[in-house]
């Protein structure tokens, strides 16, 4: 009988080569993570401030535990399961519990992702409307079925799929952002949007909730703490130097994200609008931007069909995490691991698509989405991030780790242990002090 290791060597291929690697790691999050997600989250908490503690988080902690996760995915060259199986029985369970916060986010990606495919098919037909016209009858239903079907078709080619789509798409959806980000520097909120982003409120800083958003928007954006990279990095081939193309990818990302705000607040301040107004923010901006574009009609196609494919290739990451320990972990084929997960996304993911219909399905008055999307992917992916780093610093020798990295660099070494080991100490320490100031005069977390 074929033991589980042998089932992941047959079946498992590689990416061509490190840029290949690079292109798809950057595709699994650019799409909602910087263009979606980044801009109503830095609206909904002022701006300036939000990026500086975003770009703290990103340089001091992220980067060197997006090295790791990417390294330990190539050490075992197995699922995210088989991966923090390494650390003992305790690292499965949470390699399960991974899994299961993956299985959450990307039941609403695709329902986000079905978004944008109904924008890309209004501007083919000319009638691009803003989000609360688009959710007036089931489209938000109707083509989150059509996306998770599509990408249950392309998932069953493997990883070769996502790679070619990736190379052919990503450079140019950033030309289009920034011929849109050139539009939007004529604008008259081109003034205010400066000034929000510039004019840092220091006191903010105080603030924990702040900081939760900004780790969270970290973690979120390089696919942290969600089994993306570890599964990425079980593909990479053998000459890769690991620290190299993470930096490449957090380069990207943030760039892409920056960008995705200078793209959208312009207009957004032009138009009067509140930056602060949540999930749909693009989707209500964007319409009009292009209704008053000269030639908008046509990129109006451009952006949205593009705007589809970055979001469905973080779709398909997602997806890949999911599929690719459902498949390892039961020996099950790729085609009957892809049709397994896809039946349960479909399930899951309704309740978010009925959120933005006349349904309007809520939890404490608030969408569906907009619950899970706080939630999972806020607090539980820095839970999930942190507690990965703290398993595979404290239970893998440092030894193995290198031998995965492809640099004989030990700097690179001694910070990803010294961020793993004790940076869940650092939190404790930091919750306790908080929860002690909130007792001892009421202060807001």
């Amino acid at each position: 009988m074929t033991n589980r290791h042998e089932f992941i060597d047959e079946s498992r291929k590689q990416w061509s080569s490190e840029p290949a690697f690079v292109a798809s790691m950057a595709a699994a999050a650019v799409g909602l993570g910087n263009l979606w997600r980044f801009p109503y989250i830095m609206g909904e908490n002022g701006g300036g401030a939000f990026v500086v503690a975003y770009l703290i988080a990103l340089i001091v902690v992220v980067i060197p535990i997006m090295i790791l996760e990417v390294a330990a995915g190539r050490l075992s060259k197995g699922s995210t399961v088989g991966t923090y199986r390494q650390v003992g029985p305790f690292g499965a369970i949470y390699g399960w519990f991974v899994v299961l916060v993956t299985i959450a986010i990307t039941s609403y990606y695709l329902v986000i992702t079905g978004w944008t495919l109904g924008y890309t098919v209004d501007a083919l037909r000319g009638e691009v409307r803003t989000f609360n016209d688009f959710s007036t009858g089931f489209n938000s239903l109707w083509y989150f079925i059509g996306t998770a079907l599509l990408a249950a078709v392309v998932l069953a080619r493997d990883v070769t799929a996502i790679e070619k789509l990736s190379k052919l798409l990503m450079p140019v959806l950033v030309a289009v952002v920034l011929f849109l980000v050139y539009q939007a520097s004529q604008t008259p909120g081109w003034g205010q949007a400066k000034a929000f982003f510039f004019q840092v409120d220091w006191s903010r800083l105080l603030s924990g909730n702040l900081w939760g958003f900004a780790f969270g928007q970290a973690f979120y954006t390089l696919a942290i703490g969600q089994g993306y990279l570890v599964t990425y990095g079980s593909f990479i081939p053998r000459k890769t130097h690991v620290p190299r193309a993470c930096l490449t990818v957090a380069g990207m990302e943030t760039s892409i994200a920056l960008l995705a705000g200078w793209m959208i607040f312009p207009f957004v301040f032009s138009f009067g609008m509140e930056p602060g107004q949540g999930s749909t923010l693009a989707f209500e901006t964007l319409p009009r931007v292009f209704e008053q574009m000269p030639g908008g009609s046509w990129l109006a196609v451009l952006f949205f069909g593009l705007f589809f494919a970055a979001a469905f290739t973080s779709s398909l990451a997602g997806l890949k995490v999911v599929t690719a320990a459902v498949g390892e972990e039961f020996r099950l084929s790729n085609t009957m691991a892809v049709t397994l997960v896809t039946g349960v996304m479909l399930v899951l993911g309704t309740a978010s698509a009925l959120s933005f219909t006349p349904l309007e399905w809520r939890i404490a008055g608030k969408p569906v989405l907009d619950v899970i999307d706080n939630v999972a992917g806020g607090d539980v992916i820095i839970f999930s991030g942190i507690t990965g780093a703290a398993l595979l610093c404290w239970f893998i020798p440092p030894n193995r780790i290198r031998t995965v990295l492809g640099t004989a660099n030990r700097w690179w070494e001694w910070r990803i242990y010294l961020i793993g080991r004790y940076l869940p100490v650092l939190v404790l320490l930091w919750g306790a002090i908080t929860f002690a100031v909130y007792q001892a005069h009421g202060a807001v977390w």
